[in-house]
């Protein structure tokens, strides 16, 4: 399964991608930098700041920069990922930055619920944005 994530909900195509993978799917999310997070933008970006910025940096938690790297992040949250099905399960999911040559020629799925339009606000901000803000390499 190939899920494009441009212009869609980070936690909506999260939460389908870990049931997914826990069914044994082997998932792929595309265009990850131009997945949203919906909120305020100021308020969005203290949130991953201050979970950055959690911990000792040498003893961790360690929390990515990068927006595939994020996105993934997030995935875990939604899986038992202690246990060998959770640890399983987050093996077979990949996100990748932009549209990789390999699925080029394939057809990528648009999950419909996810969609931007679909919600009642205008307040979100681009997964992009918040690695930028956060110090990661764009790789546009």
């Amino acid at each position: 399964m190939i899920i494009d994530a441009t212009n869609a909900v980070m936690g909506r195509i999260a939460a389908i991608a870990a049931k997914k993978a826990l069914l044994g799917e082997t998932v792929n999310i595309v265009n990850c930098e131009n997945a949203i997070v919906t909120g305020s933008k100021q308020r969005v970006l203290a949130d991953y700041k201050q979970r950055l910025d959690r911990g000792i940096p040498l003893k961790g938690p360690y929390f990515p920069k990068q927006s595939d790297r994020i996105f993934r992040r997030t995935i875990r949250g939604m899986l038992p990922y202690k246990k060998e099905r959770g640890r399983e399960a987050f093996k077979k999911i990949m996100c990748h930055i932009g549209l990789p040559e390999k699925f080029s020629s394939q057809t990528l799925e648009k999950i419909g619920d996810a969609n931007v339009s679909k919600l009642p606000n205008v307040k979100y901000v681009h997964l992009k944005d918040i690695a930028k803000h956060l110090g990661g390499k764009l790789w546009n």
